[in-house]
């Protein structure tokens, strides 16, 4: 069998059990003995001892023969249920059943179990971006727009910004599972009409059949109006949210391979690490550059559940199997193995004081535009007038600095000497040292993001423990 790259190289052990087909074909033998045992209290003649005899091989799982008995049949489910029926010595499973009934709901307890295990890795990267961000609440760096100095912030504002938008996906991303609905047991067409024949019409026993399912599914409710197979717009959600999940992560790993690039800061660097196989000096920002790579291949596979919503025909048709056979496990595997690489980072990454504070003397003059600005209008000079002088001055500096034909920036030396300001050398010496730390609201905003995680950790204690595998 040719591996599957994602699942093989990236994915947890958790998720991969999920998806591996020994996993499911245990999930479809379980719900069949669910749906049996269903049966049988409601007063389906299924003897004893045939549950007995499908639990005792339910673990015996033989790829080879399934995938033999599939060539001759042609149908996956009809394989399976031949195999099953073979170990036990009985035939007493799939009564009133589709393989939708079976297909669906076993994929949809894959999915809404991968759900589970993405939101507890959420909680644990959220978790230690406020750790973080506490610990580096006070490490002035130099902001930037357009990849641009703009203003100073701090470095853990800067990890609280990533990590709110984290929150704010989570908090969706948790409707999503509360919300989640199965398909249930609901026939050919949607009717339920075999199951309506087994138990002689009677309705309230094929709602407590389903109701049974859901129970063993523990999938929080069902869909009552479906066809054949349930909306492929909650695929869409499904991976929507995945994607959604991983751009706070994303954007937090493409902004630290930047700061790498100025030796601010970095993802870390294992013994024995090597960055490049030709210049033995590079220390790549290789995890951080993987964390983006999943994020694509989500969008990637966003596209694909794009196709298949609103593709239904009539009842339902199998047009859209192949696609989500790909789809939905690899969705989860990109998602699990982004959230890994991105808790290894998050325990690994160092920042460089020395270097960060060098960088901001050099820019902090231009960090205070504003500020020399805002002074400036408060001594009687036009807003506007304000701006031009400061440009110009600016560019002027930033020019020479470019040029070498100055070492140090002398914005505030040419502003002073400047008679359209009417601000001295003192004034804006002394507005620089006022404003050398001066990062606003950061402290608070960081303080907020902090509190806020804080609850979100309450609610899922364990998850914020969570350690990530060694990855490769």
């Amino acid at each position: 069998m040719i591996p599957n790259v994602l699942a093989e190289r990236y994915a947890s052990p958790a998720l991969k059990d999920i998806w591996s087909p020994e996993g499911r074909i245990l999930l479809e033998r379980e719900l069949w003995l669910a749906v049996a045992r269903a049966q049988k209290d409601l007063g389906l003649d299924i003897p004893d001892e045939a549950l007995e005899a499908y639990e005792a091989v339910k673990n015996q799982i033989n790829l080879e023969s399934i995938d033999a008995r599939e060539r001759i049949t042609r149908h996956d489910v009809k394989a399976r249920i031949e195999e099953f029926n073979d170990l036990a010595g009985h035939e007493q499973l799939h009564k009133g059943m589709t393989s939708r009934d079976l297909t669906e709901n076993v994929e949809q307890l894959q999915v809404y179990r991968s759900l589970l295990l993405m939101r507890d890795k959420t909680v644990a990267a959220l978790a230690r971006l406020a750790k973080l961000a506490t610990e580096t609440g006070d490490l002035v760096i130099t902001g930037r727009t357009h990849n641009v100095a703009a203003q100073s912030t701090t470095f853990g504002k800067r990890l609280a910004m990533f990590g709110e938008e984290l929150i704010d996906a989570l908090g969706r991303f948790e409707h999503l599972i509360a919300s989640y609905c199965v398909r249930g047991l609901k026939g050919a067409v949607g009717t339920q009409l075999d199951q309506l024949s087994l138990f002689d019409g009677d309705s309230a026993k094929v709602a407590q059949l389903e109701k049974s399912l859901a129970s063993h599914l523990g999938i929080p409710d069902v869909w009552e109006n479906v066809g054949q197979v349930y909306p492929r717009s909650l695929d869409f959600a499904v991976v929507s949210s995945l994607v959604e999940l991983g751009s706070g992560p994303s954007s937090f790993a493409k902004t630290l391979r930047l700061m790498a690039g100025h030796e601010t800061a970095s993802e870390g660097f294992a013994p024995g690490q090597t960055g490049s196989s030709a210049m033995p000096h590079k220390m790549n920002s290789r995890s951080c550059e993987r964390i983006n790579g999943f994020h694509a291949i989500l969008k990637g596979h966003l596209a694909m559940a794009s196709s298949l919503a609103g593709d239904q025909w009539n009842e339902g048709d199998v047009s859209c199997s192949v696609v989500r056979r790909v789809m939905l496990p690899d969705a989860f595997f990109a998602s699990d193995g982004l959230f890994e690489t991105l808790l290894t980072v998050l325990d690994q990454m160092d920042t460089y004081p020395a270097v960060i504070e060098k960088e901001n003397l050099h820019y902090l003059p231009f960090l205070l535009t504003t500020t020399i600005m805002m002074a400036a209008v408060k001594a009687g000079v036009g807003r506007e007038t304000a701006h031009h002088v400061i440009k110009e001055h600016a560019l002027a500096t930033v020019a020479d600095l470019r040029g070498g034909s100055l070492t140090k920036n002398d914005l505030l030396e040419r502003l002073a000497a400047d008679d359209r300001l009417p601000l001295d050398l003192p004034a804006l010496e002394s507005l620089l040292d006022a404003n050398k730390t001066n990062t606003g609201n950061a402290p608070a905003q960081i303080e907020s993001f902090v509190k806020t995680v804080a609850e979100v950790v309450a609610k899922h204690p364990d998850a914020a423990s969570y350690t990530p595998g060694d990855i490769l």
